[in-house]
């Protein structure tokens, strides 16, 4: 009777798949003014069927299209209140996807992006209300505002970084508070500047119609964010900072191989902060005034919890974030502040059992899943064995298979020649005439494949000292060494050689 278990082998994803027209010339629709498509479909062979058929490469626009597309469409059927929240998460997301380009992008650890927006709103209102400036040229004065400040904050990021840095911002971002309320001409205002003109009439303020325009221009200005980001972080700024944090992560490093490290940085600043100057001014229109409170440490450290539960250095997790955090803040109002402690409770918890924040989650299960399936496997094969079942479905060649059952088969004959007469025999004459049993094993050692293969080095030309070494089989790593152990005959190191892929191989 066969004892033999059988497990199930393949999984195979659901995925939707196009059939394509071979016959038909294929029309790929890009965004105006890009060479970008709009889906990144792409065209693979079905070695099953031998047809051709149509994947979505990315489905991360799709994602954004759905989540985006289904709170325009919800939102007008919410009461008054929750519209107001909606608004609310809209610009707070905003401000978060371009903080992100900052400390994730750019990888600057600043903490005056509130001062940013502050100031811009600050500078756009007083201009309104005392200079009598249209509300449309407010859009204008706003990002040349965070421009400026930004390239002030920008200044001390040369010389400075990490936490020292951002103690210096979060000094900014106070000191402009502090100067506000101390500002004679706001003082009977208690630092606030009413009366802002905007783009909601005033016999809509507060009303249904206002709350909708409201948000259908927090909307518009939360998808300008995310132009922002999709046009700073996917192309060359975002590219070259990529490449200089993979190098080692190493300024000098990334400037010798051509890479302007420094100046990509401030740049992504600049970009950032003219944004946000952007949303500082809305900000005092939609609210019609602007207060002290925009420079307060409670509204960034919640700001700084929206990124820490969506995960920080991602544009979706900035607005999951902000989508949660402003939910439980603003939407549970009636609460009262146990609703703070449900924020901290869900940023311990997110920082607890997700490694990046909820939008990173899916990647670490898929890690854990797999390091659980290979340890399961590993349980049921032999170490160096022939392929795992899971893994022989996605095998392409089939020829590999058969050459690993091949090997393993072959090193279980090799193990019963290894005898100690046949190591004295290699430790006799390790270049002479060998018997039969020796050199079938000598024949398999010298036809292993070249990583981590045993050579032997020469320390000194015409010196006899000699050490083992293992290279590494990539062109451009150099080989590493073994032991430290030196040889003053060559047969010697000859057998020392033999000795370590003999211990390889009854290991194997």
């Amino acid at each position: 009777m066969n004892d033999k278990v059988f497990h199930k082998v393949g999984r195979r994803p659901w995925e939707w798949r196009g059939k394509p027209d071979g016959t038909t010339e294929r029309r790929r629709r890009r965004v105006p003014g890009t060479k970008r498509h709009w889906l990144k479909w792409r065209d693979v062979h079905n070695d099953k069927s031998l047809t051709r058929e149509r994947v979505l490469a990315d489905k991360m626009p799709l994602w954004w299209t759905l989540g985006l597309g289904a709170v325009v469409l919800v939102t007008p059927f919410l009461s008054n209140t929750m519209i107001g929240v909606v608004t609310i998460f809209c610009i707070y997301a905003a401000i978060n996807v371009l903080w992100t380009l900052i400390v994730g992008t750019a990888g600057i650890f600043s903490l005056a992006t509130l001062a940013v927006v502050g100031a811009a709103g600050y500078v756009a209102a007083a201009c309104n209300v005392y200079l009598g400036v249209p509300w449309p040229l407010m859009f204008l004065i706003g990002p040349l505002t965070g421009l400026v400040f930004g390239a002030i904050l920008a200044a001390p990021s040369t010389r400075l970084d990490g936490l020292y840095y951002a103690l210096l911002t979060m000094g900014v971002a106070e000191i402009c508070r502090v100067f506000i309320l101390q500002l004679r001409a706001l003082t009977a205002s208690g630092g606030a500047i009413t009366n802002v003109d905007g783009f909601i009439p005033e016999d809509w303020f507060l009303q249904r119609p206002g709350l909708l325009l409201g948000f259908a221009g927090a909307f518009v200005l939360l998808l300008g964010a995310l132009l922002v980001w999709r046009l700073v972080n996917s192309e060359r700024l975002g590219m070259l900072l990529r490449v200089a944090r993979a190098s080692r992560e190493d300024e000098a490093f990334a400037e010798a191989v051509g890479i302007d490290f420094r100046r990509a940085r401030l740049m992504v600043f600049l970009i950032s902060s003219a944004a946000l100057g952007a949303v500082g001014a809305f900000y005092a229109m939609y609210f019609g005034s602007i207060s002290p409170q925009i420079f307060s440490l409670d509204t960034m450290l919640l700001l700084f919890a929206m990124m820490v539960i969506g995960g920080l250095g991602r544009a979706e997790g900035a607005v999951l974030g902000a989508a949660i955090v402003t939910f439980i803040d603003k939407g549970l109002i009636e609460l009262g502040p146990p609703r703070i402690i449900l924020v901290a409770l869900c940023m311990i918890g997110v920082t607890i059992f997700a490694r990046d924040g909820l939008t990173g989650a899916r990647a670490q299960f898929r890690d854990f899943r797999n390091r659980k399936s290979g340890e399961a496997r590993a349980r049921r094969t032999e170490k160096g064995g022939e392929a795992m079942p899971e893994e022989a479905t996605e095998v392409r060649d089939k020829q590999e298979l058969y050459y690993r059952r091949f090997n393993k088969r072959l090193r279980d004959r090799l193990k019963k020649l290894i005898t100690p007469d046949l190591i004295a025999e290699h430790k006799r004459d390790p270049l002479g005439h060998h018997s039969d049993g020796l050199a079938r094993v000598l024949n398999y050692f010298r036809r292993g494949e070249m990583a981590d293969k045993y050579v032997i080095h020469r320390m000194k030309p015409a010196e006899e000292r000699f050490r083992i070494m293992a290279v590494s089989g990539e062109r451009g790593r150099p080989p590493r060494v073994v032991d430290d152990r030196e040889y003053t005959d060559i047969k010697e190191a000859y057998h020392a050689v033999f000795l370590l892929r003999v211990n390889d191989l009854m290991e194997s």
